[in-house]
């Protein structure tokens, strides 16, 4: 948020993650709509008869109330704010199956990927309309919802180039060309068809995520979904250092004992 910018009284969130502070309290990683990624303290959310209880879950908009900044910490950071009030906005019930790990996935993408009090309003909107779209079973709309939204944190956090471009050249894609997608050289033509997308897949991902419309970028990502998997799977890795999301791994574990 712009240095000055007035922070509304109350404002819509979601419930990243959660940590015990004490016996009777939990620290939040909220991320809201006006201020992105917070810390918050919910004092006494942990009580028996806490109103709280029922209302800080993950996935499930809510409306929080917050202390105003205090002052910052010896390193500059700001200090711990505070949880005035928190209730339900309404919206889906919670997940369950796979669509309960696909949810953590992506709060998991959120924590590692985003700065603290750093606002992204058009992917806060996207993580909220994808909720709904994530199903029990893997399905082909599960997927194509979880690759649009690694489309639009990727273009929001400024990783992703223009698709529609050959990034060496900046000229028009070939449609019936392959590309890869490389985390250091951008969108290169390439010989070996495996895990690739066609000229045509990328430009219509590029129109997609220009128009914004998050049920646009769904239907642009169902072309290619083994491929855009594999290409996104990559780009994340590397940009997350290439250490594993606990998620993944979690879900890949399962799957396995199940099988």
């Amino acid at each position: 948020m712009a240095r000055g910018a007035r922070v509304p009284s109350v404002q819509q969130a979601f419930v990243l993650h959660h940590y015990d502070w004490s016996e009777s309290s939990l620290i939040l990683d909220l991320f809201t709509r006006e201020q992105g990624r917070l810390a918050v303290v919910a004092k006494g959310a942990k009580r028996p008869y806490s109103q709280l209880r029922a209302v800080l879950l993950p996935f499930q908009r809510i409306l929080v109330g917050l202390s105003k900044p205090g002052k910052t910490t010896e390193e500059g950071a700001p200090e711990v704010l505070t949880l005035r009030t928190a209730e339900w906005a309404g919206g889906n019930t919670l997940p369950a199956g796979a669509a309960l790990f696909s949810g953590y996935y992506l709060n998991e993408l959120l924590l590692k990927l985003l700065a603290r009090q750093d606002p992204h309003p058009a992917l806060f909107d996207a993580y909220a309309a994808t909720l709904p779209e994530l199903h029990d079973s893997e399905d082909a709309q599960s997927q194509a919802a979880l690759r649009a939204f690694e489309l639009r944190l990727l273009s929001e956090l400024g990783l992703l180039p223009d698709l529609s471009l050959a990034t060496p050249t900046q000229q028009p894609l070939d449609a019936q060309r392959r590309y890869a997608l490389s985390p250091e050289s951008g969108v290169i033509a390439a010989s070996d068809d495996s895990a690739l997308l066609s000229g045509s897949s990328l430009v219509r991902l590029q129109a997609a995520l220009l128009h914004g419309s998050p049920a646009a970028l769904r239907q642009a990502c169902q072309d290619d979904l083994p491929a855009l998997k594999t290409v996104l799977r990559g780009l994340f890795l590397y940009h997350l250092g290439h250490r594993p999301l606990r998620t993944r791994q979690v879900m890949l574990d399962l799957q396995n004992l199940l099988n």
